[in-house]
């Protein structure tokens, strides 16, 4: 139906993830019937970013330099790390402007189904940082998935020898949701994680 070259531009976009057939093919036709400069632009940035992003060596969050801004703030609260399963989810966590401690990004969470062990992440990382006395709490904010709540558990279960105290972030309503509509799972949550007023 298209050309090959048009067919080999589809057939990049449709490789980012939650981009489908047809999504793949309106980008395309967007950027061929864009100016030269819009393909140029965004070519380089592609490049450029591949080029400068990396992990932090302390984190592992996305950084243009080591350690990351988070890691390096001497503002921050370095008692704590926030362990999350992504970069997306310390953004996220950022955006409250509530909490101020340090994070630690696992790159994902234990899968059996998926084959992803807890050597496919950063647990071993997490263990070397908490070798520092200046750790007294780690906050699980993984996903609530099965395979967050595993991976949570089996990090627990890895730090309570070391005498450090282990939080799990709360589940459960959100914030404006009705109970009708909530699931199980989630009213469970809820109910666990209830406190008093």
């Amino acid at each position: 139906m298209y050309s090959d070259t048009v067919n080999k531009l589809i057939n990049q976009f449709e490789r980012l993830p939650g981009i489908g057939h047809k999504s793949a093919v309106r980008l395309a036709f967007y950027i061929l019937e864009s100016p030269m400069q819009v393909a140029e632009e965004m070519s380089k940035a592609l490049i450029e970013a591949k080029k400068n992003v990396k992990f932090c060596s302390v984190c592992f969050n996305l950084t243009e330099k080591d350690p990351c801004d988070i890691c390096s703030d001497k503002k921050r609260d370095d008692s704590v790390i926030c362990v999350v399963e992504n970069v997306k989810d310390v953004i996220a966590m950022e955006k409250t402007h509530e909490y101020r401690g340090l994070y630690h990004v696992l790159h994902g969470s234990i899968s059996p189904m998926n084959n992803i062990t807890a050597g496919d992440i950063k647990i071993k990382e997490l263990l070397q940082r908490l070798s520092d006395d200046k750790i007294k709490e780690v906050i699980l904010a993984t996903n609530p998935t099965v395979e967050g709540e595993a991976t949570a558990m089996y990090i627990s279960r890895l730090i309570k020898p070391l005498g450090i105290t282990v939080t799990r972030i709360a589940h459960g309503i959100p914030v404006g949701g009705d109970l009708e509509y909530t699931d199980e799972i989630t009213l469970i949550k809820a109910l666990e994680g209830r406190r008093e007023m």
